[in-house]
């Protein structure tokens, strides 16, 4: 069981790295490119990358019901942590930025937001509670 949940919790992290660090800032360098298509692609990018997420939040609630008697505190903290912060994107954040995508690709003006940079610190966030989590769990007996 520890196994599997180190092997979730890094596969994870590597996914939100490669999208959410090198992916989606390099796209927009990329020939031709123009920002309503990156969008575009971006919004498929991380609507994916969501959904694969949430099998890893739902795989994570049944390994921490599993294992809860022998997780201390902290350890527990963190876990939550990482799910409600997942929930809140996927059911607050993503969703909102999904439509201001598609107000844009319809050539809708959208007003200024910070959703963006909310789910900038969200995924800074998010890899500190991954990579904590699985060194914590993997030093855990």
């Amino acid at each position: 069981m520890k196994l599997m949940v180190l092997l979730i919790l890094g596969i994870w992290t590597g996914m939100v790295l490669g999208i959410s660090f090198l992916e989606a800032p390099l796209k927009f360098q990329a020939p031709n490119i123009t920002t309503i298509l990156g969008l575009g692609i971006g919004k498929i990018v991380f609507t994916a990358l969501n959904k694969v997420e949430m099998i890893f939040s739902v795989l994570l609630i049944g390994w921490i019901a599993f294992q809860f008697k022998n997780l201390n505190t902290p350890l527990l903290i963190i876990l939550i942590s990482l799910i409600f912060l997942i929930a809140v994107q996927s059911f607050w954040l993503l969703p909102l930025l999904n439509v201001r995508v598609d107000n844009l690709l319809n050539g809708i003006d959208v007003a200024k937001s910070n959703h963006h940079f909310y789910y900038v610190a969200f995924e800074i966030l998010k890899v500190g509670l991954l990579i904590t989590s699985f060194i914590k769990i993997y030093n855990h007996e």
